[in-house]
């Protein structure tokens, strides 16, 4: 895209998916993060929670930006009857995870947050999942080999979890792995 040429583009997240996904739009950048505290105020809806998270990350860059830095940030989080599920603390918290999701259909919400020093941009995008029942033994082996500590609701689609345990998904499947790249494209056209 022409309009970002004259930008230093930068992605704040760690996320080797979410690098992989920006990688994929063929546009230049560089990955650089800053230790944030990642906590919300408890009335924010669930579709504020990861804006204001991914927007909190941004704010960690704003004293030291530069007039040509363009900052990409985003959080994801999974909602199911009405909590979030984060990331889990150990195994057992993971284990925990997984039998909530089972069987059932969440939510994955990521929030996006694109900021200049003259401009900002934030959004949300939605996505179904659909899980069908998994077996102790499958949520151990998932465990056991991929050890998603990591991830937002103890998975990755990208993993052999996603591969078994997915039935459908209704909205970005890229936003399951951590990054509404279609959407982040459209926004960043504009800039």
């Amino acid at each position: 895209m022409k309009n970002l040429e004259k930008y230093n583009i930068i992605l704040a997240s760690r996320s080797p998916r979410r690098q992989q996904l920006l990688k994929g739009l063929d546009i230049p950048f560089t990955v650089k993060t800053l230790e944030i505290e990642e906590k919300f105020p408890e009335h924010l809806s669930k579709y504020e929670i990861p804006v204001y998270l991914a927007e909190l990350k941004t704010k960690a860059f704003e004293k030291n930006m530069l007039e040509n830095d363009l900052v990409i940030t985003a959080d994801t989080i999974v909602w199911l009857d009405g909590e979030t599920l984060g990331k889990p603390q150990d195994y057992n918290d993971a284990v925990r995870i997984l039998k909530k999701l089972s069987g059932e259909k969440h939510e994955v919400i990521t929030g996006v947050c694109i900021k200049t020093k003259a401009k900002s941009v934030k959004f949300h995008a939605l996505t179904d999942v659909y899980f069908k029942k998994l077996s102790d033994e499958e949520i151990g082996y998932y465990l056991d080999h991929y050890k998603p500590y990591d991830k937002a609701g103890a998975y990755g689609v990208q993993e052999w979890i996603g591969y078994i345990a997915v039935e459908c998904v209704e909205g970005s499947y890229f936003n399951v792995m951590g990054l509404p790249i279609q959407r982040l494209y459209e926004h960043l056209k504009e800039f």
